[in-house]
């Protein structure tokens, strides 16, 4: 019998859909074709030659599937043991994302390195700055508070952008008990972009879908940084039909800046998919309640967002077109985004006006990513409190609420102009006025006056433009509110007849006719007495004061505009001046002279030849600036007056004998305790910062009246009381002689507070020392 001799060992391993699918190539590279030419052996023969031939089989090494059931699952997990079904993991350690601080968040950053600053040296020095470290974390709390009660519509898209902020699946898991991912749009594809689900909450079935952003690049990269492509609105219309069939009540999340529009997603029809979706969800019989917990991008977004509810969170956005990209259009720059973030009103605030929204859920100070449960819990409060009232509805009363949400979205406007071409044979009729939103012209004006206070800070001029172009809408409609008033009030038939009046008087070169300024007159004291009871009397008062305020503005602009031109010009002629040869000549002669008595005392001399020159710079300055076309007016003061009139030698002896108690001051401070109480005095004003409490206050003045009184003590038991007697009585006698005044010291040096001239001085020491501190 014929026989194919081989080894079986070659076979180990080796299942029969390997052999079989081999088969064509044959195994291990010999074809089976010359395989079966092998010599058999007969059993006639005295010789048999045997040939031994080896099959070997190897196994195709294929990528091992990527599933996220782990080896040992837990079944006491927080949401079912199916939730180990899910991709969705808590990051590692290194993965987790860093924080991020925005732009206009920086300046809470400074105030945290002082925080941590004040805490090192606290611990260094071992000293108790706790008062300080409270002082400052109170700051940054009022501070972090007024930045986010006034973010502005640009800040709050950077903050719904925020790459650390709560995603889809974070926000699920933490409203949710359990929860099962649904995958598939039943045509091979599951898109990772948008994500579907069935879970509980207190213990109500609920259909949730929402876009998912990715917590760090990787994630993004996978989850196409949260736009779908039209598998996945493919995927959340087959759960809609399920959610409906069952009668699951569906609520979605949206988060993404738009649908994907790539070559490939408008091939297989991406318009087409968010189209279906639209149709889809305003025949749905089950509730739906819609989030936006980001950004809502255009259809994107609204693929899953024709809801009963559209609930946002504080800082999300939902815009038609990105600010970005309105920018580019309309402004032909992308750097106009934050005027076309304002423009769009895509806040939740404004969209809640416009009533677009039903609702805004608070976030925490710093935004939902400062505080995600937190947020968590809000939005699911929201979602129990829309889904009671939702409920109660039935099926038809649910699909007339859905409808008549959008139906009432919207406006319309009467009395814009027609189009010219249009008005073919159409009766002629007055002119229509566009009316300018009392809104709108208000928003204007505030944004107006916060541009001021933001130059008026930068030191930055307010263009002019910005005001002449405010100042002349608020005219229109000044005027425009005028002739409701008079047309209200029954006037303008007499107006008109007046105006007539007036004009043929204009024509004629003529001069007014008494009775026709009577009439005029007239007419005036009646609309006077008789515009209180107009019925726009108010916002023609309150754009009044508009006007009056922003002609105001106007007004102290031209003003400082014409004196910082003076200003300039006034000093372009002193540098004339001083650069006038005979000028310069005598000014350096006059530092030559002064460099030589360096070390010396100014002798009389030289200090004539300085007062001088003085007085011969003022009288140049003095002309220049008359040829400028302005008043010179010299004005003294009262000190200066009966300062002129002490004898030179008398200032001589004043200026010693401020040296001398400058010194004595000095050795004072040095040989007593007022040392150390000028320290412990410095270490309060540290501490108590630029706003010091009650008790700061009343420790700081302690300190300073007992160094003050010490400095007071000191100084009376000096021979210098006697010295300042002596030259306070000179002083007397010289100005009794020129001028007949009282002859007190106090006179030559006045302050306003009345203190003495001792009191002067410990006073100057004393603010000396704080200032250091």
């Amino acid at each position: 019998m014929a026989s194919i001799s081989h080894s079986p060992v070659g076979f180990v391993g080796t299942s029969a859909s390997d052999l079989l699918r081999s088969s064509s190539n044959g195994v291990n590279g010999i074809p089976l074709r010359t395989l079966g030419r092998a010599r058999f052996g007969g059993g006639s023969s005295t010789t048999t030659t045997r040939r031994d031939s080896r099959v070997v089989a190897k196994i195709r090494k294929v990528k091992k599937h990527d599933h996220p059931w782990p080896d040992n699952p837990d079944p006491n997990v927080k949401g079912g043991i199916l939730t180990h079904l899910s991709h969705f993991k808590p990051l590692p350690e290194n993965e987790k994302p860093r924080p991020i601080t925005l732009e206009f968040e920086k300046p809470l950053i400074n105030l945290e390195k002082k925080i941590i600053d004040v805490r090192k040296m606290a611990n260094e020095t071992g000293l108790d700055f706790s008062d300080q470290i409270m002082s400052l974390e109170k700051k940054y709390q009022q501070a972090l508070k007024d930045l986010y009660t006034h973010l502005t519509p640009i800040q709050r898209v950077y903050i719904a952008r925020h790459p650390n902020r709560p995603t889809f699946l974070d926000h699920v898991f933490n409203i949710t008990e359990k929860f099962v991912e649904l995958h598939g749009d039943r045509s091979g594809y599951d898109d990772p972009a948008i994500v579907t689900g069935i879970g509980t909450i207190d213990g109500r079935r609920y259909m949730f879908m929402g876009h998912q952003k990715g917590r760090n690049t990787k994630e993004n990269v996978k989850r196409n940084f949260g736009m779908p492509t039209p598998h996945g609105y493919r995927k959340a219309l087959r759960m809609m039909y399920y959610a409906d069939h069952h009668g699951f009540p569906i609520i979605t999340f949206i988060d993404t800046p738009g649908a994907y529009a790539d070559l490939k997603c408008e091939e297989l029809g991406q318009g087409e998919a968010i189209a279906n979706n639209l149709r889809t969800m305003f025949g749905l019989k089950v509730p739906i309640v819609s989030i936006v917990i980001g950004e809502g991008g255009s259809g994107g977004a609204l693929a899953i967002g024709c809801a009963n509810k559209l609930i946002m969170l504080e800082n999300a956005v939902f815009y038609v077109a990105s600010p970005e990209a309105c920018a580019a259009i309309l402004w032909k720059s992308a750097k106009a985004a934050p005027q076309a973030a304002e423009t769009l009103r895509i806040t939740a605030t404004e969209l809640c006006k416009l009533q677009i929204a039903d609702g805004v859920i608070n976030e925490p100070l710093g935004g939902a990513h400062a505080d995600p449960v937190w947020t968590s819990q809000q939005i699911k409060n929201a979602i129990n409190e829309s889904m009671d009232e939702l409920m109660k509805m039935d099926t038809e009363e649910l699909l007339k609420h859905r409808m008549l949400k959008f139906r009432k979205i919207g406006g319309f406007q009467e009395g814009l102009p027609v189009d010219p071409k249009r008005k073919v044979n159409m009766k002629k009729k007055e002119e229509p006025i566009i009316r300018t939103s009392n809104l709108n012209i208000e928003d204007e004006v505030k944004k107006l006056m916060q541009q001021r206070l933001n130059a008026k800070e930068s030191s930055v001029e307010l263009p002019e433009s910005d005001v002449n172009e405010v100042i002349e809408k608020l005219k229109r409609e000044v005027d425009r509110e005028y002739s409701e008033a008079i047309k209200a009030m029954g006037l303008k038939d007499r107006l008109a007849m007046l105006r007539e009046e007036f004009s043929k008087v204009n024509l004629q070169d003529q001069l007014m006719h008494p009775a026709l300024k009577d009439k005029i007159e007239k007419l005036r004291d009646e609309f006077t007495q008789g515009v209180s009871a107009a019925p726009n009397y108010e916002t023609l008062k309150s754009k009044l004061d508009m006007l009056s305020e922003l002609s105001k503005i106007k007004s102290a602009s031209e003003k400082n505009k014409k004196s910082a031109t003076l200003k300039q010009a006034v000093n372009k002629k002193f540098v004339e001046i001083m650069n006038r040869p005979d000028i310069k000549e005598k000014y350096k002669a006059l530092e030559a002279a002064i460099e030589n008595s360096v070390g010396k005392d100014l002798d009389h001399e030289l200090k004539e030849e300085l007062v001088k020159m003085k007085k011969e710079i003022e009288l140049e300055l003095a002309g220049a600036i008359k040829s400028l076309g302005l008043d010179v007016e010299v004005v003294k003061s009262k000190a200066k007056e009966i300062s002129e009139q002490i004898p030179l030698d008398v200032k001589v002896k004043v200026e010693e004998l401020n040296e001398e108690i400058k010194g004595e001051i000095e050795n004072v401070i040095k040989s007593t305790d007022l040392k150390d109480k000028i320290e412990l005095l410095k270490l309060e004003v540290a501490k108590a910062g630029k706003t010091p409490d009650a008790a700061s206050k009343n420790r700081i003045a302690a300190l300073e009246q007992q160094i003050k009184q010490g400095l007071v003590e000191a100084m009376n038991s000096s021979n210098l009381k006697e010295k300042h007697e002596e030259l306070k009585a000179e002083i007397s006698k010289t100005i009794e002689s020129s001028a007949g005044l009282d002859g007190s010291l106090e006179n030559q040096y006045p302050k306003e507070d009345g203190s003495t001239y001792d009191e002067q001085a410990v006073e100057l020491n004393v603010g000396a020392n704080r200032s250091f501190a």
